[in-house]
């Protein structure tokens, strides 16, 4: 066994991160010279419901645009003749929050760059294949404008319907789709006329969770009406809004705008969009905006320097989380080695550990980039939703548990030691993994892909800010979260004699790696735990076996021929890769554990809280520690079990085990990319508060408190 294999699992595992199995279901893309247009779909095959999640994907040329379904003074939106297709009972468009375009004098709406417009859309004979068939029209323009068309073709043929490639694409614009507010902390207040009958201005109150960025109003009223860019006055705090829009009457204009319906799009950036339809009628506007009533809670936003503090102190916090309990063993093994050692080669080997553990934040942050760029959903911890990284994990996991037993040595030509622990080793000692500044950087490396599957206090917050931000301030965050989590290293690197005022290394050691070992086949078993979750217990049986088969050549395959004995763990390490992809995904696991607890379901939290219910929300996953911990302690325990037993409250389990485009969607709308996640709706907070990432009793049972406005205390 060499560490070039090891390296090379490493390298395989790190391709993983962030990236997903699914396969693409998208037609050919229809090229014009200014434009990218192309037809997509959630999944891979029609399923059995009978309803289908599409898209109209455009990617655009710099400084050309498409119109929103009411383009303002000029253009025309997208337009899609499902005529021709087959087995399609209707479809229907669905509009992301667009952006206001002023051009010479005239107010248009559109997108810009690249947008998903999604399609709802039912079949007429559900589980038959079906044939999509678009004739689109769409205008595209800068200065000048130019009107292109062309076919959109994409078979879906029958069978059950797996997640595509394209499903967290669409799930990322249909999030920005315009709703009742709840969801992205809007709330529209009055809307009334005032001035003259003909030209009346619009005035509209509107209240946000968070200080307003940029708000606009975008109106549809009668034919001949349209209205103006509003000018926007704002509170003390910035967190309510009047907005004005002058009319102007058209030569198409009949009657008057009173008493006729507006619909009404309230925008904040290109996320936030809120939609409300009503009747135009002359009144009083308020006098003050502090009158507006029912404001929302606040939550200040983060500036870079903020954002990088609580990274750093994440981080730190990171390495008291039960995340890091399967890399206990590394670290305790990696401090005990350097007892009685002299501190110049100590203090390289930790810094050459921090180096690795810095590195893999850095590549997971690159990673992260990329991800977000090709429009993918991104997040925290969730290369433990792909079974190949498990696998791979549980196979660098079962390699170090036998390395630890003594089954084999990782040794480097001495000259090549020499040079990376800049200088002879000590006398005895091994040229191993163990003492060269490539093995302690692969240490570093390793301990931080096991050691990110939860997230800490003040992590959440930090990536969360990084993964909605650009790709400097990733960057910038994940190396403060990798400079956060190396800092006991960096400590021991900076005050040697931490390590090496502990015993020398002597025979204790065997008796301590057999225990280290231990713990690191224990790591081994929770990851196939995992793994069966994902992929049923079959394979992930076959994989066990193929784990204990390398282990079984390394510890007594001694007499084959060397390459013979790597031959055959390399085969045997391939055949365990390869085995989540023989088996398909255990779908009847879904709701598994769910017990008495509802799946979630963002719309019918909505209906519950209306009719006066509390509703608590846990999405957690068996890969999360941290959400076993939070359940174990609290959410089990026999005080806040009883609160949430009340016929009153309603409890919601998110199961983000495997990829789910709905709960990263849900995560995604409080700013959240990772877990656990906790969150309570009631009559007091029907927008829904996020509880911290560690629970405790008190925290729970006040936010159910505050979310029902009292009435739990009623018992």
């Amino acid at each position: 066994m060499s560490r070039r294999f090891i390296g090379a699992v490493a390298a395989l595992c790190s391709a993983l991160l962030l990236t997903s199995t699914a396969w693409a279901a998208a037609s050919p893309w229809l090229d014009h010279e200014q434009a990218q247009v192309r037809l997509i779909a959630a999944q891979d095959a029609v399923g059995e419901s009978g309803a289908l999640r599409l898209g109209l994907q455009v990617k655009l040329e710099p400084g050309w645009k498409i119109y929103w379904r009411t383009p303002g003074e000029a253009g025309f939106p997208p337009h899609l003749d499902w005529t021709q297709s087959g087995n399609l009972e209707k479809a229907a468009m669905q509009w992301p929050v667009p952006e206001r375009f002023s051009l010479f004098g005239l107010e248009t709406f559109g997108y810009a760059e690249e947008v998903v417009l999604p399609i709802e859309a039912s079949l007429s004979e559900p589980g038959a294949p079906t044939r999509l068939h678009a004739h689109l029209r769409y205008l595209i323009c800068e200065e000048i404008c130019i009107p292109n068309d062309g076919e959109l073709v994409l078979d879906l043929p029958a069978g059950p319907a797996s997640s595509a490639r394209e499903s967290l694409l669409i799930e990322q614009y249909r999030a920005r789709v315009p709703g009742d507010g709840t969801a992205v902390g809007l709330t529209l207040g009055s809307a009334t006329l005032s001035g003259g009958l003909e030209t009346p201005t619009l005035e509209v109150a509107a209240l946000s969770r968070e200080p307003f960025e940029a708000p606009d109003l975008l109106v549809e009223g009668p034919p001949g009406f349209s209205f103006g860019k509003p000018e926007v006055s704002f509170n003390a705090d910035g967190t309510k809004a009047l907005l004005r829009l002058a009319s102007a009457r058209g030569a198409a204009a009949e009657g008057v705008i009173e008493g006729k319906s507006l619909t009404l799009t309230l925008t904040d950036g290109p996320r936030r969009g809120l939609e409300s339809v009503v009747i135009a009628r002359f009144g009083e506007p308020p006098a003050d905006l502090e009158i507006i009533g029912g404001a929302l809670p606040r939550e200040a936003p983060l500036s870079l320097w903020t954002a990088l503090g609580l990274a750093l102190l994440g981080g730190l916090i990171l390495n008291l989380m039960p995340c890091v309990l399967p890399v206990l063993s590394i670290k305790l093994l990696s401090a005990v080695s350097h007892g009685g050692r002299e501190s110049g080669p100590v203090r390289i080997g930790f810094l050459a550990s921090a180096a690795g553990i810095v590195s893999t934040f850095l590549l997971l942050a690159g990673l992260a980039i990329a991800v977000k760029s090709a429009g993918m959903a991104v997040g925290w911890g969730i290369q433990f939703q792909q079974p190949v990284f498990l696998v791979a994990m549980a196979l660098i996991v079962t390699l170090f548990a036998c390395n630890l037993f003594g089954a084999f040595e990782i040794r480097l030509p001495g000259f090549v030691a020499d040079l990376a622990t800049a200088g002879p080793a000590p006398s005895g000692a091994h040229h191993g993994a163990g003492h060269s500044l490539p093995g302690h950087f692969l240490t570093g490396a390793f301990a931080t892909l096991l050691a990110t599957p939860c997230t800490a206090p003040f992590l959440g917050t930090a990536v969360g800010f990084a993964l909605a931000s650009g790709a400097g301030e990733i960057l910038l965050v994940f190396a403060a979260l990798g400079l956060g989590l190396a800092a006991p290293y960096l400590l021991i690197a900076a005050f040697p004699r931490l390590a090496t005022a502990l015993p020398r290394p002597g025979p204790w050691m065997i008796t301590l790696k057999r225990i280290l070992g231990l713990a690191l086949l224990a790591t081994a078993l929770w990851l196939l735990s995992v793994l069966a979750r994902q992929i049923g217990w079959p394979g992930t049986l076959l994989v066990g076996g193929l784990l204990v088969l390398a282990g079984l050549v390394l510890g007594f395959g001694r007499a084959l021929p060397t390459a013979a004995r790597g031959g055959a763990i390399a085969v045997a390490a391939l055949a365990a890769l390869a085995a989540p992809l023989a088996f398909a995904p255990a779908t009847s696991q879904a709701t598994a554990g769910l017990e008495d607890w509802e799946p979630l379901d963002r719309a019918r939290i909505r209906d519950l809280v209306a009719e006066g219910r509390v509703v608590f929300v846990d999405v957690t996953a068996d890969w999360c520690l941290t959400c076993q911990v939070n359940k174990t302690l609290v959410l089990d325990s026999e005080t806040v079990a009883a609160e949430l037993a009340d016929e009153r409250v309603v409890r919601m389990r998110g199961d983000w085990t495997s990829p789910d485009p709905a709960i990263t969607a849900y995560l995604t709308s409080f700013g959240r990319y990772g877990i656990p996640f906790n969150a309570v709706y009631g009559p007091a907070t029907p927008d829904g508060e996020p509880l911290p990432e560690l629970l405790t009793q008190d925290v729970v049972l006040e936010s159910l408190q505050r979310a029902s406005g009292g009435f739990l205390a009623q018992k």
